[in-house]
Order: C-alpha cells, then structure tokens, then sequence
C-alpha cells in the first residue's frame, strides 16, 4: 500500500472528528464572488470568471475548479451572481460540488464613495469515494492479498453523501482610490458531516480585506484610460475559521496590459503551539488584460515545515462583455468602477 493510500486512509478513519477548512485562491481578486458575494455585479457588465487551483501536488492533490457569471443591473442599483465550485481533496477521494446564487445591493455614500452590501445561499452536495483504498484485513505477514475485498465497516454501504444548504455575507465600502471589505461565509454553520448522529459542522469563516490603488506617471486606469494604467497596489485580507486564522500580504505593479505581483501567507509572530510557526507560502503572479480579456498565474512557494509539496499552482481567466444600455438619468453616479486589481 503507498504512503499516500495510507496517508488517505488515516484522514477517512478520522473524517468524524475533523473540522473542515474552505478552499482557497491565491488570486482572490480574480475570484470576487468567492471572496465576498458584495462583489457581484461589481464589473458593472456583464461578466465570466474561471479559477482553478491544484494545491501540494507532490503530496496529495487538492485542486479547486470554480466559475462564476455576474451582472448589474443599473435600473435597480443590483448585481446577481451564479457561482459554481468543485473541490477534490486527496486525489478525488473526498469530493464536494457548490452551487450558489448571490444577490447584492449598491449604493451611493458620498461623492466619491459607494457601499455594496451582498447575500449568498449555496447548495452543497459533499461525498467520499473509496475505491482504491485498501484496508489492515486486506494484508498477511506476506504482504497484500490479491484479489481480496476489505471487510472494514467503514467502508461498506457505498459513497456517503451529505447535503446541505450554507449561507453567506458581506459588505464593502470604495472609492476611486481605496477599497475595504468584509465578508462571513457558513453563517448557519451546517453539519457537513458523513455519520449518522455526527457533529462536523462548519465553522463560520470570516474575512477582511482592503487595499490601495496608487497611480504612477499621471495614468488612472480609469474610465478611458484604462489601457494605459500604470498603478502600485498594496492589498491585504485576513481570515480566520475555526481556531485558525491567515494573513495575505502583497502587492501588485500593473503597466498595462501587464500586471505582476508578490504574496506573503502567514502570520510570523503567532504560534499556534510551541512546534508550528504560522509560515504558509510566498507566492509570486503575473497577468496580462487585453481589452475585456484577462488572464493569470501564480504559483505559490511552501514555506512551512510541509516541506517539499510541490507548492500550489493556480490559474484566472475574466472576461467582461459590453455594458449594456442603461438609463440616461444618473447613470455616471452609479457607475463607478472598483479600483480592485484584477488578479
């Protein structure tokens, strides 16, 4: 049996007493609607979004497939969103499919400031599959048995499922030049959980995030200038689930169409004992945006004691179709665009 069967197995036999954590996107500007269902309609057109991340593959793979469609609504100050996600963790052993439907709310504050306030209710359906594992009553002194089939109760009865409805919100406040957001996702905590009479439920997680859009050599990025941008964008979210929490720090350089950026993940000063720093990855990115096009990559560098994982590749694609014709009447008051970068 490999170390990985064997490393699976372990995480299945203790899957009762495990609390789950969310999946997560370097490019978390690239995922707006799965970072804060405030963000949908955000583009203020309509928009596709898709990410995929393969995480620690020279361990055990933990890829993540999302897509996601928004719109504004300009009659209505509205943006809706559809939000699709896959998560496979240990090669497809334990597998769940999100579909979530977010509705958000626009308005204005001040001159130059906006408020968005978002909802989101999701269907999850989570499942583990067995197939391929093999158990302690399949092997002899002489090694494995050939052919046999596990009489492990835990394994019998097929794939169990679970299925449940999760439901999630969020706030942000922007201008022209800054922007900060928060975000509380599982806020009915469902119980996510395989076993009958179980207690797995999810912790809420919750988030913060803020940056700045500083302008170089005269060019904004916005309205029409947004194919010359040449802008610096220092970004930061903070998160935390459970009795865990993580800090990204980083920033972008965008000279368009080009953007390029470097990460930090972690929280040098905290311990969570006496043995475990809170060191996650460096994680560097590039991008490029051609007209309402845009692509990304990043990969990210273990840090932690992890060792060699393999590191965490992750790959965004966007594009944002014409606006349609809104109303005439205060159109340009309500349209403006999110300094966010794109990446």
């Amino acid at each position: 049996m490999s170390k990985k069967y064997v490393l699976m197995l372990w995480a299945l036999a203790l899957a009762r007493l495990a609390v789950a954590q969310d999946p997560q996107f370097t490019q978390f500007y690239a995922a707006p609607q799965y970072l804060n269902p405030a963000f949908a309609g955000s583009a203020l057109a309509p928009r596709i979004t898709a990410n995929y991340r393969n995480q620690w593959p020279a361990i055990t793979n933990y890829v993540t497939s999302m897509v996601g469609v928004d719109h504004y609504i300009d009659r209505f100050n509205s943006g809706v969103g559809l939000l699709i996600m896959n998560d496979n963790q240990g090669q497809g052993r334990i597998q769940s499919t999100e579909i979530g439907l977010q509705y958000a709310y626009q308005f204005q504050v001040s001159e130059t400031s906006f408020m968005r306030l978002g909802l989101q209710g999701s269907y999850v359906n989570r499942n583990i599959n067995y197939f391929g594992l093999t158990t302690g009553d399949q092997f002899t002194d002489r090694g494995f048995i050939t052919g046999s089939v596990s009489g492990d109760p835990t394994l019998q009865g097929g794939m169990p499922r679970n299925k449940y409805v999760d439901f999630s919100t969020g706030g942000l406040f922007y201008s022209d030049w800054f922007w900060i957001g928060a975000a509380a996702h599982h806020i009915n905590r469902p119980d996510q959980g395989f076993f009958v009479g179980g207690q797995d439920r999810l912790p809420m997680k919750g988030s913060i995030h803020a940056g700045l859009r500083i302008p170089l050599m005269g060019f904004t990025g916005l309205a029409d200038e947004q194919d010359r941008e040449i802008s610096f964008s220092p970004v930061i979210l903070y998160k935390f689930q459970g009795k865990y929490d993580q800090l990204d720090l980083g920033a972008y350089l965008t000279y368009a169409p080009l953007t390029v950026g470097a990460y930090y993940r972690g929280i040098p000063f905290k311990k969570y004992n006496q043995t475990i720093n809170n060191h996650d990855a460096l994680a560097l990115l590039a991008g490029y945006r051609m007209d309402q096009f845009s692509i990304g990559y990043s990969y990210d560098v273990t840090v932690s004691t992890l060792g060699n994982s393999g590191g965490s590749h992750e790959l965004s694609l966007s594009y944002i179709f014409e606006k349609p014709e809104g109303r005439r009447a205060g159109v340009r008051k309500r349209s403006k665009k999110l300094p966010c970068p794109k990446f």
